[in-house]
C-alpha cells in the first residue's frame, strides 16, 4: 500500500490574526452604524468590547484611517469615526455612480445565469422586507444585492477597488425607510433585468442613475435611502 503523501501545512487555510479579526469588526461598526460619526474609538473600551489586547485594536484603527472610515484627533493621538462633508459624500457618490455603472455592464456582459438566478432570489427577500423590514434588514440585504451584482461583474480588480468605497458611502446611505425601500428594489429589478438579457449600456445607465436618485433623495429630501 502506497504511503499516504504528508498533507501540506500550506493548503490550509490561515486564521485571521487578531489585527484583522478588530479590523472586520470595527469596520462592520461603523459601516452599520453602531459606531456613529465622530465616535472616539478608544482603545481601552475597543479592546473590553472585543476581547483583545489594545495592540490589534490600534493596528486596526490605523488601518481604518487609511480606508477612510476614521480620522486621527487630538494631534494624532487618538481617533474618531470619519465625518463626511455634504462635498466629500458628494464626491464619494459620484466616483460609486460611474463604477456601480461598470459593475453593472460587467454583470451584463457575462450574464452568468446562476449569478443572476441567486441576484433575483435576493429581490424576492428584497420586495418582501420593503414594506415591513427594519432599517438594519433592509441595509444588509441592499449590501448584498450590489456584492451580487460585483461577483456576477467578475472583475476582481474592481471588487477590491469598490468595497472601500462602498464602506465609506455606507455611512450616507446606512439610514434606510420603508418609504423609500419599495423605489430602491423597483430600481434594482430594472437592473437585473438589463443585466439578464446583456444590455450593457441600460444595465449601466440604471445602476449608475440609481445611486445618484438614492443620494438626491438622502441629502437634499432627507428622505433616509440606500444605494
Amino acid at each position: 500500500m502506497a504511503p499516504k503523501p504528508a498533507t501540506d501545512p500550506t493548503s490550509a487555510p490561515r486564521r485571521p490574526s487578531l489585527g484583522q479579526r478588530a479590523l472586520k469588526a470595527l469596520r462592520e461598526a461603523i459601516v452599520s452604524g453602531r459606531l456613529q460619526s465622530g465616535e472616539r474609538l478608544v482603545e481601552e473600551r475597543l479592546s473590553a468590547d472585543l476581547g483583545m489586547s489594545r495592540v490589534p485594536i490600534r493596528e486596526a484603527i490605523k488601518q481604518l484611517i487609511t480606508e477612510g472610515l476614521a480620522e486621527p484627533v487630538d494631534g494624532g493621538r487618538g481617533a474618531q469615526v470619519a465625518a463626511l462633508s455634504p462635498e466629500d459624500a458628494q464626491d464619494l457618490i459620484e466616483v460609486r455612480a460611474v463604477l456601480e455603472g461598470l459593475t453593472a455592464r460587467l454583470a451584463a456582459r457575462r450574464r452568468d445565469p446562476r449569478k443572476v438566478a441567486r441576484i433575483q432570489e435576493l429581490l424576492l427577500e428584497g420586495d418582501a422586507l420593503a414594506a415591513r423590514g427594519s432599517p438594519a434588514e433592509l441595509a444588509a440585504l441592499n449590501i448584498s444585492f450590489h456584492e451580487l451584482l460585483a461577483a456576477a461583474g467578475a472583475n476582481q480588480a474592481l471588487q477590491e477597488l469598490m468595497r472601500p468605497l462602498r464602506e465609506r458611502t455606507e455611512m450616507v446611505f446606512r439610514r434606510n425607510s420603508v418609504e423609500r425601500a419599495g423605489m430602491d428594489w423597483r430600481e434594482h429589478a430594472m437592473i437585473l433585468t438589463a443585466v439578464a438579457e446583456g444590455d450593457e449600456e441600460l444595465a449601466a445607465l440604471l445602476a449608475a442613475r440609481h445611486v445618484r436618485r438614492a443620494a438626491r433623495a438622502r441629502m437634499t429630501a432627507e428622505i433616509p435611502a440606500v444605494a
